[in-house]
């Protein structure tokens, strides 16, 4: 079971709940949800506790963080989404924390860690939450104009034949290829991280020469989870800014 690069993405009970039929027991999943919400809540209240003039480490950085995903949502959604900025910013918080926690080490017999974005069931469902949130402001804010979003300006009738089906498709995949991303790139890494640590553990048990045959994939493993390290903030970024040009459509139809 410790080498099994699968292992690390099932999902276990820790409390059996139930409620007219549905299973609403509280999984592995979610409770590195609720350490990662915790954590970053910490992280946050802590760091601008002080509001100091001159910011320390902390206040800095955290700073640097809100700075960061502010000017996001500026220069892809423009002025009039600052409005967005606490939907974003929480949103890259939790891609963020769900793609570094997994790759904590794990603990046996005390604490294994959790990757919850490697998860469809999870990125889905943020995905899916941006495209109702798109398409209810969309029409909240623009009325049955919205639609003129699958008819671009000064098309002719006879082209908007064949662009508008493809607009309206390329519009109702946006959850699927936005969760499709995200669960793939985590699901991909901590594979890769598996297997090579799997091999390295097998060769160093075989003593004399699997010793130094072991240490060439612990030597991959060091590169690939330095990798895995950037792909894990370069994930909920592009999340993030994705997302961004999406809510775009509820402020600018034709941009």
């Amino acid at each position: 079971m410790a080498l099994d690069p699968i292992h690390q993405f099932q999902i276990t009970s820790l409390v059996d709940f139930s409620a007219a039929g549905f299973n609403l027991s509280f999984t592995n999943s979610a409770l590195w949800m609720v350490i990662g919400a915790v954590a970053s809540s910490l992280f946050l209240i802590t760091a601008m506790r002080k509001q100091a003039l001159v910011p320390d480490r902390l206040q800095a950085f955290s700073e640097m963080l809100y700075e960061f995903v502010a000017g996001m949502v500026r220069d892809n959604v423009g002025s009039h989404g600052r409005q967005y900025f606490p939907l974003i910013f929480t949103l890259f918080i939790v891609v963020l924390m769900g793609n570094l926690l997994g790759l904590l080490p794990s603990i046996p017999y005390v604490i294994h860690t959790f990757t919850y974005t490697s998860h469809i069931i999870v990125t889905g469902a943020l995905a899916l939450m941006i495209f109702l949130f798109v398409t209810v402001f969309g029409f909240y804010n623009h009325g049955l104009k919205f639609l003129t979003l699958f008819t671009p300006p000064g098309v002719p009738f006879v082209m908007q034949l064949l662009i508008v089906p493809i607009e309206v498709l390329s519009f109702l995949i946006r959850p699927a290829t936005l969760s499709l991303r995200l669960f793939a790139n985590m699901m991909a890494g901590h594979l890769m991280l598996k297997v090579f640590a799997g091999f390295s553990t097998m060769m160093l048990g075989l003593g004399g020469i699997g010793l130094i045959a072991g240490l060439i994939p612990m030597f991959f493993n060091v590169a690939l989870y330095s990798l895995e390290l950037l792909v894990a903030v370069l994930q909920a970024y592009i999340f993030a800014i994705l997302s961004c040009i999406y809510l775009k459509d509820t402020v600018d139809l034709h941009h």
